[in-house]
């Protein structure tokens, strides 16, 4: 199974500004000395030792994930921004996929911002299934692209749609991948995704405010997350904004820490960074959340790393 991340942010996209693109090219040079200047080599080894903040950016899209099973089938969790990324690397290796199934957490904006621009539902020879445990999804994608919002509408699609209702407590197979979920607190509702495939367990929890209820080894808690090879967990806040924010559905990245651990996730990824975090923030709380995670006792060799676009994951 390998992961790919396209969309990292929450509520809205953020572009990187030119004034900050400018903050990194100054910083570039006030660390520059002449001998990283010497040949190709001393400038690539430069750059590699950067600092991740100057170097590149975590990215600006909104929430995108891409899922391929070990038998190739594209799984798409969320339809953000990230989703144009998606199919800008699609186009870019000439792939062809003729059936995508896409999975939504629930229909906020930012998880739907991609929807009206991704290509394949214009094709008549692709196939699309969409799934969401909202049984009026397909009223409420058809009002998302109504006018005056959007220039045409949903009958403008001429992809073979189907649109499947998730009812809690089943599961569903896709070739060798089995694919369960579990409802979240969120405002509006919200449930996570669990893809198993080839004994390898990958789980997507975004759009999440974390509770005690959910620290408790319940049979659904333990059947759902207990050793988990990778979570992407939503990690919005700190702990003292998600004190100040209480209620609006997030979670700060120590509680994300605390959850992971308490179910023996081998690596945890923070996921749906605030729209107000600066590259150099999402760092500092990356460093944090590393530091908690060391510091905790009974410690796990849980890996803690923060959803960047353009990463890959093979599990």
């Amino acid at each position: 199974m390998i992961i790919r991340i396209w969309g990292v942010r929450g509520s809205s996209p953020v572009p990187l500004s030119p004034g900050e693109l400018q903050k990194k090219i100054n910083a570039v040079i006030n660390l520059v000395k002449p001998d990283d200047l010497i040949n190709d080599a001393s400038k690539q080894r430069f750059l590699a030792n950067l600092p991740p903040d100057i170097r590149t950016t975590v990215g600006g899209n909104t929430a995108c994930i891409e899922v391929r099973t070990a038998k190739n089938r594209v799984l798409l969790l969320d339809m953000g921004t990230g989703l144009r990324e998606f199919e800008k690397h699609r186009i870019h290796s000439s792939e062809k996929i003729d059936e995508y199934h896409i999975f939504l957490t629930h229909f906020h904006y930012d998880h739907l911002h991609g929807l009206p621009f991704f290509s394949p539902l214009y094709n008549p020879q692709v196939q699309v299934h969409f799934y969401s445990s909202l049984p009026l999804a397909e009223k409420f994608f058809s009002q998302f692209m109504a006018e005056p919002y959007h220039p045409v509408g949903w009958d403008s699609f001429t992809a073979k749609i189907d649109f499947h209702i998730l009812q809690e407590g089943e599961q569903m197979q896709i070739d060798s991948a089995s694919i369960s979920w579990i409802p979240r607190v969120h405002p509006g509702g919200a449930i996570a995704y669990k893809i198993v495939d080839n004994d390898r367990i990958m789980i997507y929890s975004t759009d999440t405010q974390l509770s005690e209820k959910d620290f408790q080894k319940t049979p659904q808690n333990l059947s759902f997350f207990q050793g988990a090879d990778l979570i992407i967990h939503d990690a919005q806040y700190t702990i003292d904004e998600a004190i100040a924010k209480y209620d609006w559905g997030h979670s700060s990245y120590s509680h994300a820490v605390g959850f992971a651990r308490e179910f023996g996730i081998k690596k945890l990824l923070l996921f749906h960074h605030d729209p107000m975090n600066s590259d150099t923030k999402l760092e500092d709380i990356l460093q944090s959340a590393r530091l908690l995670n060391s510091r905790l006792k009974n410690s796990t060799d849980m890996e803690v790393d923060i959803a960047r676009e353009g990463m890959e994951i093979e599990l």
